[in-house]
């Protein structure tokens, strides 16, 4: 089974995770409504509910690397998911759980910028 999901962080091309997506079908780039906030957590990012959009990338996934993806966001501890209307269909989105321990808000929204 296939499953779409939106990565809007460490998973970008480009990024520190990447690498998990690599057997994926990149399907485009997408922006959210404004209904979340993204934020800086240091070495990686964290989306909550807000009133600001957030860029990021969709890809077409297999279960084993949606596994992958799970893992690597602490399913159901740090993160969970949420599904989202993308062009492409509906997608996994990772709403981190604990807003209230952000406070460096990327009001960009793109976390490729979150050092400008």
């Amino acid at each position: 089974m296939r499953h779409l999901v939106f990565v809007y962080g460490t998973l970008r091309k480009g990024e520190a995770n990447h690498h998990l997506l690599n057997e994926s079908e990149y399907l485009g780039i997408f922006e959210t409504e404004p209904h979340y906030q993204l934020f800086n957590y240091g070495s990686y990012p964290g989306v909550t509910a807000g009133h600001c959009k957030v860029l990021g990338e969709v890809y077409s996934v297999n279960e084993q690397v949606l596994h992958s993806l799970d893992i690597l966001e602490n399913i159901p501890v740090d993160y969970v998911r949420d599904p989202i209307e993308t062009p492409y269909g509906m997608a996994w989105i990772y709403i981190y759980q604990e807003g209230s321990q952000l406070d460096e808000a990327i009001t960009s929204g793109n976390w490729l910028y979150r050092n400008q």
